[in-house]
């Protein structure tokens, strides 16, 4: 399979795998309330990103509350202040952004900002394992704990020329693993830690 028809297969699943709903008891608890509020790490160091659904609700004005999707680019529109760059922020962060750009346009608005739906932190495993799919980056796990949470490789896998794709700043970065090597105790290097959207390609 060439190259070309290995990316159009993975952007393809992506899609298709991003579209369905999330399970409720994966979401992160990442509601970010009232100024001051106490929240916990997680809460606070959550790494919008894209296809994220966020809540935001602006109090007494239904007309600037509204859930969002965070695009590709990382932007996202609220009405007035038009668009502005959501992924790769906080929640915290995104908050005060919005409370100040509203704070022209509305006198002391109080936002309430939560994460309605996460679908950016996932990784995919594709290919020759026993189940292939999407799972939930809950954790921090390398190549070869993703592989074993995708039921492992089936007997027709190649094992020698596994691949793990990576979108970063508009480039695809293509990582060789080889299963045989790393379970060997050689080129340990390779099994690196995964990061939200990583794609391992199995053939």
């Amino acid at each position: 399979m060439s190259r070309y028809a290995i990316i159009t297969y993975i952007f393809l699943f992506i899609i298709s795998a991003i579209s369905q709903t999330v399970r409720a008891d994966v979401l992160p608890k990442t509601t970010e309330t009232a100024p001051n509020a106490q929240k916990d790490g997680a809460t606070r160091d959550y790494i919008i990103g894209p296809g994220d659904l966020i809540g935001i609700e602006v109090w007494k004005d239904p007309t600037l509350t509204r859930t969002v999707v965070v695009l590709p680019d990382g932007k996202i529109s609220m009405p007035l202040i038009g668009e502005l760059t959501a992924g790769g922020k906080t929640l915290a962060a995104l908050k005060n952004e919005i409370t100040a750009k509203l704070s022209q346009f509305v006198p002391d608005p109080v936002l309430t900002i939560e994460i309605k739906q996460c679908n950016s932190m996932h990784i995919y495993v594709l290919g020759r394992v026993n189940t292939p799919g999407r799972s939930a980056l809950v954790s921090n796990i390398n190549v070869l704990q993703a592989l074993a949470m995708a039921g492992g490789l089936n007997p027709f896998a190649k094992s020698d020329q596994i691949q793990l794709f990576r979108y970063e700043n508009g480039t695809t970065t293509i990582f060789p693993f080889d299963y045989d090597a790393v379970t060997k105790g050689k080129n340990l290097h390779e099994n690196i830690e995964l990061k939200r959207g990583d794609v391992i390609y199995v053939p």
